[in-house]
């Protein structure tokens, strides 16, 4: 049973956060989305994929930056709160727990439908209820669990990638047995490089931006870390290498092997590599590398937003409740309340999965560019306020301060509103708009109504002013 007390343990350890810092940009959307945007892009891609790979990487660094000063459980929340206003704590908060139960309801109905594919006599709502539960137990059991469950999630997608880019470099220099090197045929040599234009080029940067999130997790899961300082710097010094060498790199090898209008093998692209290398049963295994993403993401997903309606609560923008933790440091309340929102949105998948599932999973589509938006609206007043005040503790720094900052955040508003200009989209990005609207008015219908303009710790505040 949940106890009183209101702290965190640190049982995480550095290879815990190292690997979840790794696997958390590597997803499904990797393995099956990345056919679509070479299709769509051509050779090109690469350049798609190197400039949404730079957003996150500055994004990544400004929040670094932060962290390593201040490692907190609520993270960006935190952050928001404290150098923009508590409004922009808040509204960061609660997008983001929206953000992060939505995706583990999408991920919950895909995992159940993969079962159900498997084993046709389980239904797609019992393998996704059966899957949840064993994660949500695994959350609520010890953070710990949670990072040696993710560990080894992730380790298994590292291992997949790290044969994948062997065996494509293999085949490009054609050590291959019986195939011959590609050379640079399917790059100049199918309509050039550019074969579709350069515009393609910067609407598939829009998509590939979206499917790179989940750095950021890093970040949250450093503060219950031994080290949280250690833990984060090293988290987000590697995020450079990990999109070069498993995103950039790996859809190198793909533009280079495969031709990139062949739509039959860019549906699953890196079964293709594998079966063309004459990996017997290719399909099959990434098939199971893309369920281990699936249900990568499904953990952490469970244990990211319950630490950030833990945090809510910290900074009472939640019920008090949130705070409880179990005698092994465990927010339970947290996370079996984000579990259940999750699996009553996952129902919708069943009941209307076209009206009410498509309206949440559109709402919470564009929450990421908001929230990275706020972070680095958030890097520019702290940075400026410690380089006033302590200096010498920035031991993470973000390139080119301010202008880079500057850019980055011109560049992620481009992305968000370009939303609106494809079809796809559209929806997302209207209706992500209307809930950041509304949860703005939310705070400030809570905490403004009748003349209340103090939170509760700002309140407590005064009144211990009034008494000194």
């Amino acid at each position: 049973m949940a106890n009183q007390q209101q702290e965190l343990h640190k049982d995480l350890k550095t290879r815990h956060v190292t690997m979840i810092s790794i696997g958390g940009v590597i997803g499904a959307g990797l393995f099956v989305g990345s056919g679509s945007i070479i299709n769509s892009t051509g050779p090109a891609a690469l350049v798609s994929y190197i400039l949404g790979g730079l957003m996150v990487v500055f994004v990544m660094r400004m929040l670094g930056e932060m962290a390593v000063l201040k490692p907190d459980s609520g993270s960006f929340s935190t952050y928001a709160h404290q150098s923009i206003g508590p409004w922009a704590g808040y509204t960061i908060g609660w997008l983001y727990w929206f953000n992060w139960v939505i995706i583990v309801a999408i991920e919950a109905t895909l995992v159940g439908a993969m079962i159900h594919d498997w084993i046709p006599s389980i239904p797609v709502w019992v393998g996704s209820l059966t899957l949840t539960l064993l994660m949500t137990i695994t959350n609520i059991y010890s953070v710990k669990s949670y990072g040696e469950f993710e560990y080894w999630l992730a380790f298994t997608k590292v291992a997949a990638i790290v044969v994948f880019l062997c065996l494509g470099v293999a085949m490009i220099f054609g050590l291959v047995p019986g195939i011959k090197s590609p050379g640079l045929t399917n790059i100049i040599g199918n309509g050039g490089f550019f074969p579709q234009g350069i515009l393609p080029v910067f609407l598939s940067v829009v998509f590939i931006t979206f499917s790179l999130v989940g750095s950021e997790v890093a970040a949250i899961a450093a503060g219950e870390s031994e080290n949280p300082e250690k833990n984060v710097m090293k988290a987000i010094n590697s995020v450079v290498w990990r999109i070069l060498l498993f995103f950039v790199g790996s859809v190198a090898i793909l533009v280079t092997v495969l031709p990139w209008d062949d739509k039959e093998l860019m549906k699953t692209p890196y079964a293709s590599v594998f079966d063309m290398a004459g990996l017997p049963a290719a399909g099959t295994i990434m098939n199971i590398v893309v369920f281990i993403s699936l249900l990568s993401v499904l953990n952490s997903g469970l244990y990211t937003s319950s630490r950030m309606l833990y945090s809510l609560a910290q900074k009472g923008d939640a019920h008090r409740i949130f705070l409880r933790v179990n005698e092994r440091g465990v927010p339970v309340w947290a996370v079996l309340a984000s579990t259940l929102f999750a699996y009553v949105c996952a129902t919708f998948k069943f009941m209307s999965p076209d009206k009410l599932f498509v309206f949440l999973a559109s709402s919470a589509g564009g929450v990421t560019m908001i929230v990275y938006i706020f972070i680095a609206i958030s890097h520019i007043r702290e940075r400026r306020k410690i380089e006033k005040e302590n200096p010498a503790a920035l031991k993470v720094k973000m390139w080119l301060f301010p202008y880079l900052t500057y850019a980055t955040i011109v560049a992620l508003a481009a992305i968000f509103v370009a939303q609106a200009f494809i079809e796809d989209m559209r929806l997302q990005f209207y209706l992500t708009s209307l809930i950041f609207v509304l949860v703005v008015g939310s705070y400030f219908m809570f905490y403004r109504a009748k003349g209340n303009t103090s939170r509760p710790e700002q309140k407590e505040i005064k009144k211990s002013r009034k008494i000194v």
